[in-house]
This record gives structure tokens, sequence and C-alpha cells, in this order.
């Protein structure tokens, strides 16, 4: 255990020989701790208004009229949470019932059982309750600290959200195909947007927007035999004319495709697991030309970066929110996972029900897999830092910024 963050022992006697003696005992014992003594009431209460007391050894009668329970109370102002060992010549004056509610836990009798075996035996016996208790109230102190943060917090990052919200993706496909109707006097125009996740059931959905915005009724038409995957396997905008003759017993379309004599689609890959589909109906003066069908790729590419944009930032916005309620909800749990001595917990691996949070809100905001992945990641580094101290977690920056940077110069991203 660390200097820092050893428990103190406080022994308080009037007889120089008799400190020095104990002092020796607890130092020869090796109980990670670190011992103080003083040899009055004065000297005592001096030391516990600098420093916190984990263990106070007291003898009952201190000489100059002042006594080791009264001290113990004075002792208490200081550290609410002190406890005592009373050592002293006189058991028969002792009041073990109101020694006990001052914080009283052991008494050794100078004149029978006071050796160093009893001696530190006494004094372990008191650390192996201290020591459990006071990392509980350290993690209550500090859970109840972050939780105040984060609910300081919380506030400005919905509030940072709602100020960088993207435009709604309804008023962005409105104004979308109110400006390509008006260059190409298409009649109707509408937005498909299909989304694929392995891991949910369906794996496939699909969302059409009409030319205000608002959602189209769609069925379930599977990708393979839609208009729409057609478009997609093209990766160009096409015209395509007497739609229901020629696709006939090879393309499914979707209701508000139906009835038109010519459309003009083009594709937008928006991203992994995430493709749309612009697609325009019926000009008004004749039929789509080659113009029309550059106007609209070039609105499509465009759009496509924007939508690509507003939908990477909603999710960071979500990932960030999912973070910081997932820690609002794990300080709530966190107190009932305290099993153990400090040092054994700083071994394990973080409390179940935290992993679970993290898990959950990595998995609502990233692609399959890279939960569990992440998670691995992170507890890996975390075991390292442990055991290797900072120098080795600059380490693990290092070289997972190196990866990333190869991947990305590989990939092209």
């Amino acid at each position: 255990m660390s200097q820092a963050n050893a428990e103190t022992v406080l022994v308080v006697d009037d007889e120089e020989p008799v400190r020095r003696t104990f002092r020796e005992w607890l130092e020869g014992a090796k109980l990670g701790i670190r011992v103080l003594a003083a040899p009055d009431a004065e000297s005592a209460l001096r030391l516990a208004n600098e420093q916190q007391i984990d263990l106070a050894v007291l003898d009952w009668a201190l000489g100059a009229g002042e006594d080791g329970l009264q001290l113990l109370q004075d002792l208490y102002a200081f550290h609410p949470n002190i406890v005592a060992i009373m050592v002293t010549g006189y058991a028969n004056q002792a009041t073990p019932l109101d020694a006990m509610r001052m914080g009283v836990r052991d008494y050794l009798d100078k004149n029978h059982d006071l050796s160093r075996e009893t001696f530190v035996a006494a004094v372990r016996r008191q650390l192996d309750v201290i020591r459990p208790a006071k990392h509980s109230r350290q993690m209550h102190e500090g859970l109840v600290a972050f939780r105040e943060a984060i609910d300081k917090v919380l506030p400005i990052v919905r509030s940072a959200g709602a100020l960088t919200e993207p435009v709604p993706i309804p008023d962005a496909v409105r104004s979308l195909i109110r400006f390509l109707r008006q260059l190409t006097a298409a009649k109707q125009g509408a937005l498909i947007v299909r989304h694929y996740d392995a891991t949910k059931e369906p794996a496939e959905s699909w969302i059409a927007y009409d030319a205000e915005g608002q959602t189209l009724a769609t069925e379930a038409i599977p990708l393979s035999r839609s208009l729409a995957a057609s478009v997609l396997s093209q990766q160009q905008a096409s015209i395509l004319t007497n739609i229901e003759a020629s696709t006939a017993g090879l393309i499914d379309l979707q209701p508000f495709e139906r009835g038109h004599r010519t459309i003009l689609a083009a594709p937008m890959p928006v991203g992994s697991g995430v493709q749309a589909v612009l697609e325009l109906f019926d000009k008004e003066t004749g039929p789509f030309d080659a113009k029309d069908q550059k106007l609209v790729q070039t609105a499509a590419e465009f759009a496509t970066d924007l939508l690509r944009q507003s939908l990477g930032q909603r999710q960071q916005q979500a990932m960030l929110l999912n973070a910081v309620e997932a820690a609002l909800r794990a300080s709530d749990q966190m107190a009932e996972s305290l099993h153990g001595t400090a040092e054994t917990r700083r071994e394990q691996p973080p409390p179940v029900q935290v992993l679970d949070e993290l898990r959950r809100g990595l998995e609502s905001s990233t692609n399959p897999g890279v939960a569990d992945a992440s998670l691995q990641l992170a507890e890996a580094i975390r075991v390292i830092g442990l055991k290797h101290g900072s120098a080795a977690l600059q380490h693990c920056v290092r070289l997972v910024e190196s990866v990333r940077q190869l991947l990305d110069e590989t990939l092209g991203s």
C-alpha cells in the first residue's frame, strides 16, 4: 500500500518509553500504516487537526488530570469515523458502554495481557475493519462528487447538442426535393432510406419520405427486388421509362412508385448500413433528359455528404449522452458491488453493472461487434496501467494512435 493511502495510527501516552515501544512494535509488524505519537491531549489534537487519523491507541489516564476517553471525544470532533483501542492499568474503572459509544473497539490491560503479540493483534483486528469501511466511504464520497459533476455537465451537453443539432431530415428532404422539382419540372419526388443491421430483427428496414418530408407507407419488399436496389447497383443517376411494363416480374415497385411514366433516380450511399435513393417522377414538360440526369446526380452527391455528416453528428451526440446517462446509472449501483478489500478490488475488472451500461451505450451508437472489442481493449489497457504505471499507458496511447494512422492511410479515410 502506498504511504499516501496508508491508514494513520496515533499513539497517545504520557510515558515516553511506552510510546517508543508501541511505535517499534507497530513499525516492526509491517502493517502498511503510518504511526504518529503524542505525549498529551494537546499534542494529539494538534496532529488530528493537521491530518486524518484512522485509529487511536490511547492511555486511559494520561496524567495531569487528562482522560483518554475525553480525548477520544475531542478527536471525534475532527474525525467522526475514528476508532480507538484503550490501554489502561485500571480496567476495573473503565466504562465499556460509554467507551463503545465514543468509538473504543478494544481494551488492553497493562497489568495482564499487554505484549507485542496481543498489541499487534488488536491493531490488526481494527485495521481489518477500518480499511474496507474507509474505502467504501471514499468510494461513496467519490460517487457523490462524480454524480454532482455529471448533473452539472448534463444540461450543458444537452444544450450544446441542441445548438449543433443538424437540420431535421424531413426538413432537409422537403428542401432538396422542392429545389430539384423547380429545376427539372418534376411533378413529384421521394427519398427512400434503407437501414441494415444484422443484429436486429428484422435486419432490414425502409423509410420513405414524400416531397413534403412526410413519411410514406412502404411494403416489405426485399432490397434485392426493389427499384432502389437497381439504382444503387448502377451507382449513378438513371432515367427509367415505362416502368411497370419494362420491370414486370423483375422488380417490385413501392406504392408511391406505381402509376408513373418516368422516374429519374439517383443513389446516395450514405455509409455503412445506410443507403438512400432520390426519386423524381414525371417531368411536366416532357421526358427527363441528360441535363436533368447530371443535375440530379450532382445534387444527390451533395445531399449525400450532408446526410452523412448529419447522421455522424447525431451519432456523436447520442454516444455522449448515452455515456453520461450510463455513468449516472452505474453510480447508483456501484456501491452494491463493493466486496473484498480495497487492494483485491483494484485488481478485479470493473463491476458488472458498469460494463453492462457501457456495453449498451456502445451498442446503440457503433457498428455491431465494436462494443465488446472496445471494452476488451479498455480493460487490457487498464491492467497494463495498474501493473506498470503511467509510462506504460502513454506507450499504449502512442501505439493505438500509430495503428489508427496506419489504418487511415491504408483505407484512404
